[in-house]
């Protein structure tokens, strides 16, 4: 059959659309008739180049509609299993919510008392619904929750620093994701920056020496994302509210992962805590809700109340303001910190990162069997996974992965089948071998693993 002939004999869009296997489906109209057309194209272009000498069997061809139509049908914003070993990896998501969270998040989506007050049968504040606990936990006065810490950090230097000085050390001038930086958002909260001190040595003295009559507030920038090593020296918070009080100036700590767990206990060094400035004295304190809470993202402003009250009713407020579900599964993770074990138990974030060596070789060693099972060949290695979301840049945590043998595939040709799934698998390359890491698998999730590798390596 040649060209011409093969093109004549091509189906019609509306005569395929009625074919049984392609009614009654769970998929728009429109887009249906949009994969009938684009399968239809494809063919047409294989025809064109000669590739064809047969048209395919209209079962078969039907079978391609539909499984063009389903891919198509997929958002693009969908779950993904994480072997990477990244525990806050910002690019799946950060934080996982806790099962408490995300039902939380859920139960509100229809109508809610988001601004209603039950008691007095009035319009009530969106910021009550978390303010309680935030201070219970935290040990602060008042606070309340933005869209995250990028827009905290903007609301707090627009009502205290506008129209004149914030000072702050060489060393802390950071950039965070998507070029965030500390200077620019200076410029577009109508303050100037005063730099003191040196990139490795900031002493009291810089800061005294800066303060002037337009100085309107310290700053002190937790360096979540990188770290000096060597000869450094930095001011310590104590110092900071000391010099605020003496000159009557608003301390301000962007303290960015922002973690309520003491994480030495998980054998992860040199994170500060929440408590532990506002215990020190600082005036306004800032962090993410997505980090090291294991929240929703999130911006939260805690600190003293006078500051607070002014934050609330700047106008940027609004523009900032977080929406129900956001609120509902901050305040459920939130509810779960009222218990330290019951959040390392039931927040994801802190359950991996407390996540023992021999609980991590278990997993892996289980994960393992189970490809075994279904004639898969792995083996259980040594590996390093990272804490993630710029937060404890310097330090690696040591877990165990299972290392896929691609069989006839490349590695590559491996991560990618896995990576483009219906329900992705996210795992690395790393020394010639293909990991999964056990610490960020939920082991729920293992049987979908091993079909997802059975059905790549078929």
């Amino acid at each position: 059959m040649d060209n011409r002939e093969l093109l004549r004999n091509i189906p019609k869009v509306d005569e395929l659309l009625r074919e049984e296997v392609l009614t009654g489906l769970d998929i728009p109209a429109a887009l249906l008739r949009e994969a009938v057309r684009g399968e239809l194209d494809s063919l047409r272009a294989r025809v064109l180049a000669g590739e064809l000498d047969s048209l395919p069997e209209r079962e078969a061809l039907c079978g391609d509609i539909l499984r063009r139509a389903r891919r198509e049908a997929l958002s693009p914003l969908r779950p993904v299993i994480n072997g990477t070993g990244v525990v806050l990896h910002t690019n799946l998501g950060r934080a996982c919510l806790s099962r408490r969270a995300a039902a939380g998040a859920a139960a509100v989506g229809g109508y809610s008392t988001l601004e209603y007050d039950l008691d007095r049968g009035a319009r009530g504040s969106r910021h009550s619904h978390v303010e309680q606990l935030l201070c219970q936990v935290t040990g602060a006065e008042a606070a309340m929750a933005v869209n995250n810490n990028a827009a905290a950090v903007l609301l707090i230097l627009s009502e205290l620093g506008r129209g004149g000085e914030v000072i702050t050390s060489r060393g802390e001038l950071v950039e965070i994701g998507g070029s965030f930086r500390i200077p620019d958002i200076m410029v577009q909260c109508g303050c100037t920056l005063k730099e003191v001190g040196t990139t490795n040595k900031t002493h009291p003295r810089d800061y005294e020496r800066a303060i002037g009559p337009d100085t309107r507030a310290l700053l002190k920038v937790h360096t979540s994302n990188f770290k000096i090593m060597g000869f450094t020296e930095s001011v310590s918070l104590e110092d900071m509210v000391e010099l605020g009080k003496q000159y009557d100036l608003p301390v301000v700590q962007d303290l960015g992962s922002g973690s309520l767990v003491d994480l030495e206990r998980f054998g992860i060094h040199d994170e500060p805590t929440v408590q532990h400035s506002v215990r020190a004295g600082v005036d306004v304190i800032s962090f993410s809700g997505d980090k090291l809470l294991g929240g929703p993202q999130a911006g939260i402003i805690i600190g003293k109340k006078k500051y607070i009250d002014r934050f609330k009713a700047h106008p940027l407020a609004r523009a900032m303001r977080v929406d129900k579900m956001t609120l509902a599964a901050l305040r459920e993770t939130l509810f779960s910190y009222t218990d330290l074990e019951l959040a390392v138990e039931e927040i994801p974030t802190l359950r991996m990162l407390s996540l023992s060596d021999e609980d991590l070789r278990g997993r892996a060693s289980l994960l393992r069997d189970q490809m075994e099972e279904r004639g898969i060949s792995a083996q259980v290695v040594r590996t390093e996974g990272q804490v993630g979301g710029g937060s404890v840049p310097t330090q690696l945590l040591p877990s165990w992965a299972v290392a896929v043998e691609p069989g006839r595939l490349s590695l590559e040709a491996l991560e990618e089948g896995l990576r483009r799934r219906e329900l992705p698998v996210i795992g690395r390359i790393f020394r010639e071998q293909y990991l999964l890491d056990a610490r960020t698998i939920d082991e729920r999730d293992y049987p979908a693993v091993v079909q997802a590798v059975a059905e790549v390596l078929g």
